[in-house]
């Protein structure tokens, strides 16, 4: 069972002696009992990822489970003796503080308390107002994300270098040419077009030719047919009787 904890929080100081009094069983109840002070192992408490003090974790053959019960003696003896912490729920793998992205964390509770230790000697022992730390923080994060963009595009320009001077010219010189053969080739298509209405128009003045003239020929032979049908078989006009 280990406990992380911190000198300044108010809880870890009322859990104090209720830890050291548990600690005395821990031979009986064949267990080791701990404690971690945050303040002075950042990189420990950023593999736990303790986010909340005082916070208490059960470790048994590399499992690790977090414990949520009530913070006296008879529940942390109960918890051990009757085997509570089989019903409590494993840290997941990728959460788990033996993990690499675990240990990347913790590199970072380093440098949050690095950057902590840094400001408290800016401002007690050089007499920097707060404000005035804070503008450093912040210049400094200023100049490191304009150095990470830098190296970030030389990167870039090193796996995907960009085209030479000479080929961009080239491009440019080509698409003139591309097109002036469209243009080119437009015209052409334009000229075909117009030759080809030219020739349906004369195909069609020769058919209304045609048309015209066997149109007369077909009158002819109506008006010859029509003076040999019989007067039997033209119908009399019906005569209308007088109002």
């Amino acid at each position: 069972m280990v406990e992380f904890f911190a000198p300044w929080c108010p809880a870890c100081r009322a859990l104090g002696p209720i830890w050291d009094e548990f600690g005395t069983w821990s031979k009986d109840l064949n267990i080791k009992v701990g404690q971690v002070d945050v303040t002075d192992s950042p990189g420990l408490s950023g593999r736990f990822m303790v986010t909340a003090l005082p916070t208490i974790y059960h470790v048994k053959d590399g499992i690790f489970r977090q414990y949520r019960g009530s913070r006296d003696r008879e529940n942390f003896l109960s918890f051990i003796e009757d085997k509570k912490w089989e019903q409590v729920e494993e840290v997941p793998a990728w959460k788990s503080p033996g993990s690499y992205q675990m240990a990347v964390v913790a590199q970072f509770f380093k440098l949050s308390m690095v950057l902590r230790n840094v400001h408290s000697v800016l401002v007690k022992d050089y007499g920097l107002p707060e404000w005035g730390s804070y503008l450093i923080f912040a210049l400094c994060t200023i100049l490191t994300g304009a150095l990470i963009g830098l190296l970030l595009v030389c990167v870039i320009d090193l796996l995907f270098p960009p085209k030479p001077r000479h080929a961009a010219a080239a491009m440019a010189k080509r698409i003139p040419d591309q097109e002036e053969d469209l243009l080119e080739k437009d015209s052409g298509d334009d000229a075909g077009e117009s030759q080809d209405e030219e020739a349906g128009t004369e195909s069609q003045q020769e058919e209304v030719s045609t048309d015209h003239c066997s149109g007369e020929g077909s009158q002819a032979s109506q008006d010859e047919t029509d003076n040999t049908k019989p007067a039997a078989a033209v119908r009399k006009r019906k005569t209308r009787r007088a109002d």
